[in-house]
């Protein structure tokens, strides 16, 4: 076990996280479509678990998923591109999502990025309402970008990264803080 390495919630812990955000969502929704946007990697699993709490707490509930790429710091949060870019498939970045709602999915909102990047795009496809579902805010965000539903907002030390591990990426669905 790595000695800088500390476990703040695990897969039990984090059940009741996600129902929470699930009621938050079901707050937002009114009659458009609701597409839930995975932000690839993690995003897109917690996606799939905030789209099946949603279907437990209202039944028959009809949800579109997709996925979109996203790209700009590594897990390490090392800066892997000066830019922030992101990847769609060709339906996708030639659709259009008026009349939509869409929830936006991410594992860790930092410096607000990536989801900047995401909320500019699906704005740019006609996008009638755009929602941001985090399921850690570290509350440090660059950009004016907010998360409209929060599971954990944690404000850790500038050096200090949360990590989401999320199956099937890892092996263990948790929270871990690494002090570097």
């Amino acid at each position: 076990m790595d000695p800088n390495r500390f476990r703040l919630y695990d897969a039990v812990g984090l059940e009741p996280v996600i129902r929470a955000m699930a009621g938050q969502a079901l707050g937002l929704l009114d009659e458009r479509p609701v597409v839930l946007v995975g932000v690839l990697r993690r995003g897109a699993p917690l996606a799939d678990r905030l789209a099946a709490a949603l279907r437990a707490l209202r039944p028959g509930l009809e949800l579109r998923r997709m996925d979109l790429k996203v790209k700009r710091y590594g897990d390490d949060l090392a800066l892997l591109h000066p830019e922030t870019r992101l990847e769609a498939d060709p339906g996708e970045a030639t659709a259009s999502y008026q009349g939509q709602r869409m929830i936006v999915v991410d594992d860790v909102l930092y410096q607000g990025w990536s989801a900047f990047r995401v909320l500019e795009f699906l704005r740019g496809q006609g996008a009638d309402a755009i929602h941001l579902a985090v399921l850690v805010d570290r509350c440090c965000t660059r950009l004016p970008v907010r998360a409209d539903i929060v599971g954990l907002r944690l404000q850790i030390a500038p050096g200090d990264v949360i990590e989401c591990n999320v199956p099937p990426y890892e092996d263990a669905f948790a929270v871990d803080l690494l002090r570097l």
